[in-house]
């Protein structure tokens, strides 16, 4: 044990690109994405506003915009035609039109339209600014009800408002309560890439030990054992990867954790073992480490696309729920979640883990091309 532990230090200490695996690259990665998201919620997003009503109640609607935490008006166009210009050049996410009757309508107890326009492809921010503007009108539409049953007397300001606003709605967001976007996201993001960084540190380990110590000599005998031998101190620093990134989530954040720490830990070891087999096959397919990446990125590149975190897993068609089903991480993800958010006992959530016993199948395919390419190179 002690021998092959000293040879793969060699190794490592030869091969830079797996050192380097091993050791900054994740952790750069995952600082990355958090510096990305780290302010985690969406203030102040610019939007511009058409005002052809120049009236107090169009600028008192303004200033309802203006003061609404998600959104900030930074353009007052003159023409319709400016403000989608605008749009178009992401100069705002979004604009609101203000027609040339508006107060005169309100006074006469017609109903003028405001029209919101905003650009739907940037998916997060045409949801929030379209639940911001939805939340302004509704405040405006109240106050406005409120004083027109207010001037025609016999009413109190109680009542006023329940004429206004009949029934109200409260809505509580769980499990995120502050709707952070650095932990909905990063919590997802940082592990697709662990993913990736396992199987792509698999196929360097393996490519290492294929250059440096010949297949013959190293898998000649006693194939699986010896393929074991060497991967097994890389399965401990792949999963103290996976551990670290937890701590940082759970307790360097102090992001909410409801259920066990060790679960996750226990589905990070079953989704360390499950990558590591599909970097072994991937790489015994060819024994050439430039097409065993290509498959690898191939395999992993849609990871958090199929996750379930940002498109619900029931609205996915057949092929994305069985490329889901092919992907570690995904049944990782869902301890995670369950564990994380949901406080499900462990016993629970490592059912999930089950269907991670389908990777046997790779594992024995990978042992049956190490020994035809042992066959080839002993016919050689």
């Amino acid at each position: 044990m002690e021998a092959s532990i000293l040879s793969q230090w060699k190794i490592i200490r030869r091969d830079k690109w797996l050192l380097s695996c091993l050791t900054w690259i994740p952790v750069a990665l995952s600082v990355m994405i958090w510096a990305i998201f780290s302010q985690g919620i969406a203030r102040d997003l610019p939007v511009g506003v058409v005002d052809l009503n120049h009236s107090s109640l169009s600028n008192q609607f303004t200033r309802y915009l203006d003061a609404s935490p998600t959104m900030a008006v930074t353009h007052e166009f003159t023409s319709i035609t400016e403000a989608e210009q605008a749009l178009v050049e992401s100069e705002v996410y979004a604009y609101v039109v203000l027609p040339y009757n508006l107060e005169e309508n309100i006074y006469k107890g017609f109903a003028p339209q405001i029209s919101a326009f905003y650009n739907s492809q940037t998916i997060l921010i045409g949801k929030l600014l379209s639940s911001a503007i939805t939340q302004v009108q509704g405040t405006f539409n109240a106050q406005i009800s409120t004083v027109q049953t207010l001037s025609r007397g016999n009413t109190t300001f109680a009542a006023a408002m329940g004429n206004a606003v009949p029934v109200r709605t409260q809505i509580t967001p769980l499990f995120n309560k502050n709707s952070n976007y650095a932990q909905f996201l990063v919590t997802a993001i940082v592990p697709a890439l662990w993913q990736i960084v396992v199987v792509v540190g698999t196929i360097l380990v393996l490519a290492a030990n294929l250059r440096l110590r010949g297949l013959q000599p190293w898998l000649g005998n006693r194939t699986l054992s010896n393929l074991v031998l060497t991967l097994r101190p890389y399965f401990a620093v792949f999963l103290l990867q996976g551990f670290a990134f937890l701590c940082w989530f759970f307790l360097g954040f102090e992001w909410p954790l409801n259920g066990s720490l060790l679960a996750m830990v226990a589905a990070q070891a079953v989704m360390t073992l499950a990558c590591m087999i599909m970097g072994c096959f991937f790489f015994f397919m060819t024994l050439d480490a430039a097409r065993a990446m290509s498959f690898a990125g191939a395999f992993t590149a849609p990871s958090f696309a199929f996750m379930g975190i940002t498109f619900p897993v029931s609205d996915m068609n057949p092929l994305a729920l069985f490329w889901r089903s092919l992907l570690p991480v995904s049944h990782y993800i869902e301890v995670q979640i369950h564990q994380a958010n949901y406080g499900e006992p462990w016993t629970h959530s490592l059912q999930y883990l089950l269907p991670m016993l389908g990777y046997l199948l790779p594992l024995v395919l990978t042992v049956l091309l190490i020994r035809i390419h042992l066959t080839k190179e002993g016919a050689l």
